[in-house]
């Protein structure tokens, strides 16, 4: 299990600053540490990610994700927010350093 810390009032998981994060209600929780791509539709409709059938603009990040296992790796930002606003939030900054799942 990946040690979740606070140092001067910032998340870090192991070694890693996390930049941002998002919390579900069911207890999942995804913390993006490195951007890895953003992927933006061009004009001839190209390019994004396919989400529910639609192309749309997105972000892939690399981090941790405490599921129903924990684990390193990629993940879309616009899957994540597809999911809802009721299912799935953005964790606040101010609100990361008190944020996931503690062994």
């Amino acid at each position: 299990m990946t040690e979740l810390n606070v140092r001067e009032g910032k998340l870090f998981a192991g070694d890693h600053e996390v930049l941002r994060g998002w919390e579900s209600y069911t207890g999942w929780y995804w913390f993006a540490v490195e951007k890895i791509q953003d992927r933006k539709i061009t004009e001839s409709g190209a390019g994004g990610s396919f989400i529910k059938g639609k192309a749309v603009d997105d972000t892939i990040w690399y981090g941790l994700v405490q599921g129903i296992e924990e684990e390193w790796g990629d993940f879309s930002q616009a899957e994540i927010e597809s999911l809802g606003k009721l299912k799935v939030w953005e964790i606040p900054n101010r609100n990361l350093p008190i944020s996931g799942r503690r062994g």
